[in-house]
């Protein structure tokens, strides 16, 4: 990566690899809350000079070190530092909405050596879509700043009367201070010496009720704590197979990271550094892939996005009554009016994901309240899907843009070329896509098993099942190509198949929508050289008129997609065949930094000996996180159903694993713990603890 990012909750900083906020960087570079930059300039300079750079490590996502060091200075034949003299150590992470950086100084050289160490910084309070270029607008202006020996304040104050600011402090006497936001300290040190200053940067919106900033250490404390707290929720996962473990390392981590809470529990945010908001798809994707190593998430998801659910017919905003959100964003724009996105409603399968994912976490946990809960966001859900989804009577639910600012294509695939003929023309809305279809008979089906049983209503279980039973038969008539056997893409405008061979149809496994001879159709299709590259399952099948590995939708592999898919051969019991992704998925991440699963990366063929890089995939991303921990719950086949207190185990190693241990899978009241092992050629399953009451049947 040539940029550094970090985040804790609400807060990130995206710097360049010297850890600087260079003013017009073209990445938007800068400090940012609520979608506003709080920081559009931060360097340092020492005697006036840009230091050099010795290391940049951007392995965590929560704290960052960079190593700089000084050129060498003379003046008029004077010797003022030799180069090389000064380590400058940059050390920042982010706690309770604070940034802390801590610039520490040590002298090298033989003798005392005095110098001064500069930081400059401004603000100018843009909202990211005009950072990104997106959208202009009526903006604010800024309000002057505040100066103290010991303290910086910018001020501004919004087109939407909101005031805004970044105040900055800090823990040594500076040398001088500017309005401009340029500060000075001064060192002198005796060799081997060090010295430090710490910068506390806050910022601040509207009439936010801030704690008084802590010191360095119990800040530093307090990020520990919770991820010393958060580890130990978490199940862990032990495998002989290294690349998998660090895979799901990796991928733990960077999830910990993209964790924000806005007062209904802890959801992941979609990813960084432009999406770190709650994304409906995303963050409910994520949670679902998180449910084997902590279901506590999902709940915190569901309500988050339950609380947004749509209440009125908002064309502006794409918002029906039920419907689950796109994306929320909470910047000036937003607040003014002048871009839909307050929440956004413009996707088509966001609101059946969110009752998937609730059936998916009561099976995990039992969890009988949150469905008490949310009853009436669950009934205004199922009636948004009959009645602005399936907007013409036909079973199938359909997307349509109506906001002049909104998305066009409405579902995963949201890019304006994803929705391509057999012939390369463009389907045309309104569209209805394989795996909605796929996800509403999933809901609908697992939300009549939890009203079954919890006794809400039997008769209005057995309507949703006869529902679903007809979309079935319909969508098996109706997407069904008999000619390549395969599912369409979807359904355009006149109920014309988009015949293009994509991986939409393999998030339908996950439902149980499908027949074991469509099953095993699909299954085949998606290994096929056609689809499977080696590294992973292509969007589009190579070969089609629209394909292009190099494009965002079209023939690029995302690994979310893939997990999506592994669930419902898992599911399916088509183990043999997952694996052959999982393999694939694995080996194309040693070609990725950090031992990480990006949002996505070319569809090019295994053959060509590595997997090529998309020039503009976000990271982390949440929902590439996920995808590691997807593997564990596919290898184990593990699907326990707290309704009929079972625990499904269909276990199968990879070919270079002889050990899987996962202990503390959280599920209904207690935990579950395994091993898988396989000795002179046999697997052998060992169930380490279960104290959940339920019954293994492998």
């Amino acid at each position: 990566m040539d940029y550094r990012v970090i985040k804790e909750n609400d807060l990130f900083l995206l710097t360049d690899t010297k850890g600087n906020i260079p003013l017009n960087h073209p990445y938007g570079l800068g400090l940012y809350s609520k979608d506003t930059r709080f920081l559009s300039k931060f360097d340092i300079r020492i005697n006036g000079e840009e230091p050099i750079l010795l290391s940049s490590d951007a392995s965590e996502n929560y704290m960052a070190q960079i190593l700089l060091t000084n050129p060498h200075m003379e003046k008029d034949g004077e010797l003022i530092l030799w180069r090389e003299s000064v380590e400058i150590d940059r050390t920042r992470f982010i706690s309770n909405d604070v940034l802390y950086e801590t610039i520490k100084v040590k002298n090298y050289f033989p003798k005392p050596i005095s110098f001064n160490v500069s930081v400059h910084m401004d603000v100018d309070f843009a909202d990211m879509f005009i950072v990104r270029g997106f959208q202009s607008g009526k903006i604010g202006e800024r309000t002057g700043q505040q100066v103290t020996d010991q303290s910086l304040t910018f001020n501004y104050l919004g087109a939407d009367d909101i005031e805004r600011s970044t105040t900055i402090k800090w823990d040594r006497t500076a040398k001088n201070v500017s309005e401009e936001g340029n500060v000075t300290f001064d060192f002198s040190l005796t060799h081997l010496e060090e010295q430090s200053v710490t910068l506390m940067i806050e910022p601040k919106t509207g009439n936010e009720r801030k704690k008084e900033i802590q010191n360095l250490e119990a800040a530093k404390q307090d990020l520990m704590e919770s991820y010393k707290e958060w580890e130990s929720k978490i199940t862990s996962v032990e495998t002989d197979y290294a690349p998998l473990q660090r895979l799901v390392d990796r991928g733990i981590g960077d999830l910990r990271v993209l964790l924000t809470d806005l007062g209904y529990g802890q959801f992941p945010v979609a990813g960084l550094p432009w999406f770190g908001v709650p994304f409906g798809r995303d963050s409910l994707i994520a949670a679902l892939q998180m449910l084997a190593f902590n279901p506590s998430v999902a709940k915190g998801t569901l309500l988050t996005m339950a609380s947004k659910q749509g209440k009125n017919v908002d064309p502006w905003r794409d918002e029906q009554p039920g419907k689950i959100m796109h994306e929320i964003r909470f910047g000036e724009l937003a607040t003014t009016g002048q871009i839909p996105f307050t929440p956004y409603y413009g996707t088509i399968d966001a609101t059946p994901l969110f009752l998937i994912l609730l059936t998916e976490y009561v099976k995990w946990t039992g969890d009988k309240e949150i469905v008490l809960h949310l009853k009436e966001n669950i009934d205004q859900a199922l009636s948004w899907i009959d009645q602005y989804g399936d907007r013409d009577g036909d079973l199938f639910v359909e997307y349509h843009q109506e906001s002049s600012k909104g998305i066009a294509n409405q579902g995963w695939k949201d890019s304006g070329d994803s929705m391509v003929h057999r012939n390369g023309d463009y389907a045309k809305t309104p569209i209805a896509l394989s795996e909605v279809q796929g996800y509403v008979y999933q809901a609908k089906m697992g939300i009549a098993d939890i009203f079954s049983s919890l006794n809400i209503s039997d008769e209005r279980a057995n309507q949703l099942r006869q529902e679903a039973q007809a979309l079935k038969e319909r969508f098996d008539n109706e997407f069904w190509m008999d000619d390549v056997q395969y599912y369409a893409t979807a359904l355009d405008e006149h109920k014309k198949q988009v015949g293009t061979i994509t991986s939409n149809a393999g998030h339908v496994l996950f439902s149980e929508m499908l027949d074991e001879d469509k099953v095993d159709a699909v299954t085949n299709m998606l290994i096929s050289p056609k689809m499977f590259s080696g590294f992973g399952i292509r969007t589009m099948g190579s070969e089609e008129a629209g394909y292009n590995p190099m494009s965002y939708h079209n023939g690029s592999i995302w690994p979310h997609d893939n997990s999506m898919i592994l669930l419902g051969m898992s599911k399916t019991g088509r183990q043999k065949e997952a694996n052959i992704v999982i393999n694939g998925l694995i080996k194309s991440g040693a070609h990725f930094e950090y031992d990480r699963l990006p949002e996505l990366f070319c569809g090019y063929e295994e053959s060509i000996g590595k997997a090529v890089k998309y020039p503009v995939a976000c990271s982390p991303q949440a929902w590439a996180a996920g995808t590691p921990l997807v593997f564990i719950q596919t290898l184990l086949g593990l699907f326990p159903d707290s309704l009929n207190k079972e625990i499904h185990l269909n276990p199968v190693l990879l070919d270079k694993m002889n050990v899987l241990k996962v202990k503390n899978i959280a599920i209904g009241k207690g935990i579950l713990s395994v091993t898988i092992s396989r000795k002179n050629g046999e697997q052998i399953i060992s169930i380490d603890e279960n104290t959940t009451g339920f019954k293994v049947i492998s």
